[in-house]
């Protein structure tokens, strides 16, 4: 009690600057105090962890980080972009509506992780350019299921 006293007194009293320095001190020994609390209660770096937060394993990836780039085909092969798909499209009618045009070695959607859903475009992947020219050129702006779709060269960039 006889300490609180004594901080009342120095507020009140002519030696405010002393007073203010102590508060000052103390709000800076506070602040110090909850970043270390924050970084052991905390080591993963968000601003506020749940309970039930795991800690991010070695080399997995981040949710919303950015990823490397899709490799290009190192046989020789045509990766085509196909996008403005309708959401209804599934992977075996895409591949059905290249394989007009020559082989197929495979198609695939981009879908959304979380749900599941597709995202509206994908990649076809064809071993003969010459083919893969030509369907390029049949299917982009073609109407299929409502969408207008577009198809070009996917540009791997490494």
């Amino acid at each position: 009690m006889n300490c609180i006293n004594n901080a009342i007194a120095l507020f009140q009293g002519q030696n405010q600057c002393a007073a203010i320095t102590v508060a000052v001190a103390a709000f800076i020994l506070g602040a110090v105090v909850t970043c270390l609390l924050c970084k052991i209660c905390c080591p993963c770096g968000k601003k506020s962890c749940k309970k039930g937060d795991k800690k991010q394993k070695k080399g997995e990836a981040k949710p919303f980080e950015k990823r490397k780039p899709h490799p290009a085909p190192a046989d020789g092969s045509v990766e085509i972009y196909v996008g403005n798909l309708s959401y209804d499209m599934t992977e075996d009618q895409l591949r059905k509506e290249f394989e007009a045009y020559g082989k197929v070695n495979s198609a695939r959607l981009i879908t959304n992780r979380f749900n599941g859903k597709s995202k509206g475009y994908g990649f076809v992947l064809m071993p003969d350019r010459g083919e893969a020219e030509k369907a390029v050129a049949a299917l982009n702006d073609k109407d299929i299921m409502g969408r207008k779709m577009r198809c070009n060269e996917a540009k791997n960039l490494i």
